[in-house]
């Protein structure tokens, strides 16, 4: 997972670097504007299915992971307005709500656990007079980092287990590439190295495995993104409203 996707300025949190700082509420998702997808994990799949198109997006089949497709040119996420209101109504994605806090491992010569909390400082809502402070005054951490923090500790168990279904669907080879192309104008949009679960190798599996992953819960996982690929269409819709404001504005 791309893990400091729209982080700017990522450090460790530190008790006395950053003791008297402070963060407000800033009710604005400017900061995910820019990106037209961003990584999700499998926990997430029935809620974001409701909106958003899910699909395996990698390098190669080996390196694939599962994101919400936000917007279909680079740079863009049709679901953040001007004013970086998410759309209403609409499911925001963890990878989007844990920001300005993210867990990364540690090097490898550190001691200490293998994850360790950073922010980012670039933040706006970061500051030493305005808004609930990090740490109390005798140093321990506010209910507001607390939550924080057990929020990000959530989200890598979701991610850990999100890989585990990735293992599951190569070991079956379940994934196929899907190329997305949309006519628009004269103009096509194309979208590559992105893949899908065959829903003709899913028929074909055998009872023993198909009974695990009816126990596991994959099956829930494997329709949800199954189910959610209609959102495609959904999705170029929003980009034909914003082309055609784009040209009225012109």
């Amino acid at each position: 997972m791309a893990e400091v996707l729209f982080y700017e300025r990522p450090v460790p949190l530190n008790r006395t670097q950053h003791k008297d700082l402070r963060l407000k509420g800033i009710p604005s998702l400017k900061f995910a504007a820019g990106v037209h997808s961003v990584p999700l994990t499998g926990v997430e799949f029935p809620a974001a299915a409701r909106d958003l198109p899910i699909l395996f997006a990698g390098q190669t089949m080996e390196e694939a992971g599962p994101m919400a497709l936000l917007g279909l040119r680079q740079n863009e996420n049709l679901f953040v307005d001007a004013d970086g209101q998410w759309a209403a109504n609409t499911y925001v994605p963890a990878f989007v709500r844990r920001y300005p806090f993210v867990l990364a491992e540690k090097p490898a010569d550190q001691e200490g656990d293998d994850f360790t909390v950073f922010l980012d400082e670039a933040y706006e809502g970061f500051g030493d007079k305005e808004g609930e402070r990090l740490f109390k005054e005798d140093g321990t951490d506010s209910e507001m980092l607390s939550n924080a923090v057990n929020f990000l500790g959530e989200f890598q168990q979701h991610v850990s287990r999100t890989q585990w279904f990735m293992q599951q669907l190569r070991k079956h080879d379940l994934l196929e590439p899907r190329n997305i192309r949309l006519e628009k104008d004269g103009k096509s949009i194309n979208l590559n190295g992105l893949y899908v679960v065959s829903e003709e190798k899913l028929r074909n599996l055998d009872e023993k495995t198909a009974h695990e992953f009816l126990k596991e819960g994959v099956f829930g996982w494997i329709y949800a993104h199954l189910l959610s690929l209609a959102n495609i269409d959904r999705v170029a819709q929003r980009l034909d409203l914003i082309e055609q404001a784009e040209v009225t504005k012109n």
